[in-house]
């Protein structure tokens, strides 16, 4: 099938993932593909080895493994294979996500302390030193790089040169960062960190996938608290059988990523990509502060992925509403995540341009019924 012939989205997706995808991409998942095939096997380490490229310059200190399911499936592989019995894990916190963790830890038996720095707050370093150097017990410290609640962009390196001065194992949620925003497995000190393929990449939903040192990959046998998510196990068959998956793979969503990560290159690489999504989400912010929209955080404290916008003050709006008027000019965007005000989204990665940008801002210009 020609690109040509391929039905069009009804909207865009201005969410920070699933996001909208190129055409390309998705004309990948339009052919059938085994799963033990070799050279799928092949085209599986092919992914993995880009990834570790994309981490880290020093290619042989990493590996990579890749792991069915969404991203949370692959935080909780995480928690739940690398920290030990007699393990405990800090949380620093500040919004949903890195609540999420605290969550799979505490279901999962781990002990777990949160250093909660409220949903606009940013992450304190200095109570993160008082907390490590009086509690010798924690082993493990788990941060989220970009947290999607609210946009904010965390300070991640500073985090990790903490925690490893501390000794402690650092493990970065970066979801909705990695392959968008410029960073390195050393920069940031991380010993383990977890992304998804339907985020900067590109791709579609399917997997996510944990890059890690390959010594604490290494330490890994034996502690994990589940079958399906044994995340030394998955490793430990895709080292061993060159590719291959413990069950049953995604095979669509792989060939769609393999073709992001072709197409990740093709634009210039993370730091051209970086600078695409740095002009949607400035032109994005500029273009809504003309319409009277507030961001709910300081420019400073903002990321490149998702903005949070503060709900217009008016009796008439609705979210629901204001939603469905974009989503009829073709624009999806994201309700509010948190608590302490009322909010609504806007992504600005994925197959999106600054031209697109300039069409949401004409379409939210029209679509303010409550004026």
């Amino acid at each position: 099938m020609a690109e040509s012939d391929l039905p069009e989205n009804p909207y865009l997706l201005l969410t920070p993932g699933p996001l909208s995808t190129t055409p390309t991409v998705k004309a990948t998942m339009l052919r059938d593909w085994c799963t033990w095939d070799d050279d799928y096997n092949g085209l599986v380490q092919d992914i993995r080895q880009q990834l570790v490229g994309l981490a880290s310059d020093y290619t042989d200190d990493h590996t990579v493994v890749l792991m069915q399911g969404s991203g949370t499936f692959c935080v909780e592989a995480t928690l739940g294979t690398a920290i030990p019995r007699d393990g405990k894990l800090l949380v620093l916190a500040n919004g949903a996500y890195g609540q999420r963790m605290v969550k799979i830890a505490r279901i999962l038996g781990i002990p777990v302390m949160v250093q909660d720095c409220g949903e606009a707050g940013l992450l304190d370093p200095a109570q993160l030193e008082h907390t490590l150097a009086e509690d010798r017990d924690i082993t493990h410290v788990a941060a989220v790089h970009c947290e999607t609640t609210t946009g904010m962009l965390n300070a991640i390196t500073g985090i990790g040169e903490i925690v490893k001065s501390y000794n402690r194992i650092f493990i970065v949620d970066a979801m909705s960062s990695f392959g968008g925003i410029p960073l390195s497995m050393e920069g940031i000190r991380a010993d383990f960190l977890v992304s998804s393929a339907n985020k900067c990449i590109q791709g579609v939903p399917g997997f996510g996938y944990v890059i890690a040192r390959r010594q604490r990959m290494a330490e890994l046998e034996g502690r994990t608290r589940s079958l399906s998510l044994d995340l030394y196990d998955q490793w430990r068959t895709m080292e061993e059988g060159q590719g291959k998956w413990r069950f049953t793979s995604p095979t669509h969503t792989v060939r769609a990523f393999a073709q992001a990560l072709r197409e990740l290159h093709e634009e210039g690489g993370v730091a051209a990509r970086y600078q695409r999504y740095r002009e949607n989400q400035r032109m994005l912010v500029e273009g809504m502060q003309a319409l009277d929209f507030r961001p709910l955080l300081p420019r400073e404290w903002q990321s490149p992925i998702i903005t949070a916008f503060h709900s217009p003050a008016h009796p008439d709006y609705r979210f629901r509403d204001f939603y469905e008027a974009l989503k009829a000019r073709g624009f999806v965007i994201y309700p509010g995540k948190i608590t302490e005000a009322e909010t609504f989204r806007i992504g600005t990665i994925g197959n999106v341009h600054p031209r697109d940008v300039w069409r949401l801002l004409d379409a939210v210009k029209t679509a303010r019924y409550w004026l």
